[in-house]
């Protein structure tokens, strides 16, 4: 059973509350000052496994799980009561709609993504007697998926301009389709310098695979004066690594502090298997990496049975290849998705209800890295939702043995922005990009 660390009892609640607002004050004053323009997650999951995804993703100075120690500060997995075994399964429903107005024409289009699994597998190995914990995880941390039908000029009153056919058969990009997944392993230690500080370090190990159709990130075909962006779906996984460090400090005020820096996650170049109008061989590639994120993050144990925490993260996507870049290259691929570094605040409560159940809720609040002039280049990546809800449960099955559900709702957003050609955009065009989600994912918890 996960439970928060409860240091004050009801007898002292007027004192709690001093220190809660005298101590919090200067960090939330942080939090608010933060401008909504700079708040985002972008390609990554908000939490990962049931306990943290429950919490909105803040686990940076709340050691309530494995998975959450290993995914947002290793240092935490001190914090741990004991050593635990946590399994996971998530399953991803994006639900996602595109919309053109352009040349005379003007339609919709409901995408089907379909169903995302999600796995999650941690271990947390700790000993009374060493200042030492060591812990190995396995998770999917990021991802996005699209699946759009091309759209008919034969029927010119419900045709979708964006997704007809590419020139000069059409105005638009014919069909979309795109699916990302992306996973990492971290192998992690951590050392307690004495019962308030603790430090951790991991390598992380990353496997990802991106599909894209029509590839833009590859020069047009020319097959005489026509010129046609292949499709970038006959790919492989792809190797990356970096790393993640951090610190975390418990006060003698019931407020526990941390940080944490994941560097950027450098990958192999994305190698694709494409074909020209003809079907002729073309071989693609393109660089992604991951940006690096830097998170800051407090909680306050000062209630009776009830745990808060936050987290603030800083994600670089200034400096992370592919990301970057915007608009065209001299030779007609897309430069890059255009996406802006971005800052993203995770609230989470944690409650005891009693000795076999926990209860937990989380907010997000995001802005998207996504600027509408750059619309047109992520059809198939809409990761644009600014609002993300979870709940979440664990209960004592028997003894050391844990069942954990966690849901979360991406409510509703919407972008829209121009089409562009090369020479810029084009006046009066317009897409729009819609999204939403929904989440659930079950695991269990063992500790030993």
């Amino acid at each position: 059973m996960i439970h928060a660390s409860i240091q004050a009892d009801s007898g002292h609640t007027h004192k709690s509350l001093r220190r809660f607002f005298t101590s919090g004050f200067a960090f939330i004053c942080l939090i608010l000052s933060l401008p909504s323009a700079l708040r985002s997650q972008g390609i990554y999951l908000t939490g990962v496994g049931p306990v943290n995804q429950s919490m909105a993703g803040a686990a940076v100075a709340a050691p309530l799980d494995s998975a959450g120690a290993l995914a947002w500060n290793p240092a935490t997995m001190s914090g741990l009561q004991q050593s635990e075994m946590e399994i996971g399964l998530g399953f991803v429903l994006p639900t996602t709609e595109l919309s053109s107005q352009a040349f005379g024409l003007a339609g919709s289009t409901v995408g089907e993504p379909g169903v995302m699994p999600i796995p999650t597998m941690s271990f947390v190995l700790k000993d009374d007697c060493s200042p030492w914990a060591i812990g190995f995880g396995v998770f999917g941390i990021g991802g996005f998926g699209t699946n759009y039908p091309a759209s008919s000029l034969a029927n010119p009153a419900t045709a979708n301009p964006i997704l007809t056919p590419q020139p000069p058969n059409g105005a638009g990009v014919g069909r979309v389709f795109s699916k990302a997944e992306i996973y990492q392993v971290v192998p992690a230690v951590s050392y307690a310098f004495s019962d308030k500080l603790s430090v951790g370090f991991a390598p992380t190990i990353n496997l990802a695979a991106v599909q894209a159709d029509p590839f833009l990130f590859a020069p047009p075909n020319f097959v005489g004066n026509v010129p046609t962006y292949g499709p970038g779906s006959g790919t492989r996984f792809a190797w990356g690594g970096g790393f993640e460090a951090g610190v975390y400090y418990l006060t003698d005020y019931c407020w526990r502090f941390g940080a944490s820096y994941k560097s950027t996650q450098w990958f192999e170049p994305l190698r694709f298997n494409s074909n020209d109008q003809l079907g002729n061989p073309v071989f693609n590639e393109t660089q992604l990496n991951l940006p690096s994120i830097t998170s800051v993050g407090a909680s306050y144990t000062g209630f009776e049975r009830l745990l808060y925490a936050v987290d603030i993260r800083w994600h670089d996507y200034d400096n992370a290849a592919g990301f970057n870049g915007s608009g065209y290259n001299p030779d007609g691929s897309v430069a890059g998705l255009g996406w802006n570094s971005v800052i993203n605040v995770s609230n989470g409560l944690q409650y005891q209800w009693n000795d076999c159940l926990s209860l937990r809720c989380g907010y997000m609040y995001i802005d998207n890295p996504i600027p509408a002039s750059q619309t047109q280049f992520n059809l198939g990546t809409p990761l644009i939702m600014k609002h993300f809800g979870s709940v979440g449960a664990s209960y004592l099955l028997r003894e050391n043995v844990s069942a954990n559900i966690s849901y979360t709702h991406g409510f509703e957003e919407s972008l829209t922005g121009p089409y562009v050609v090369p020479a810029g955009p084009v006046p009066g065009t317009s897409i729009t990009s819609t999204t939403s989600a929904d989440q659930l994912i079950l695991g269990l918890t063992v500790l030993f």
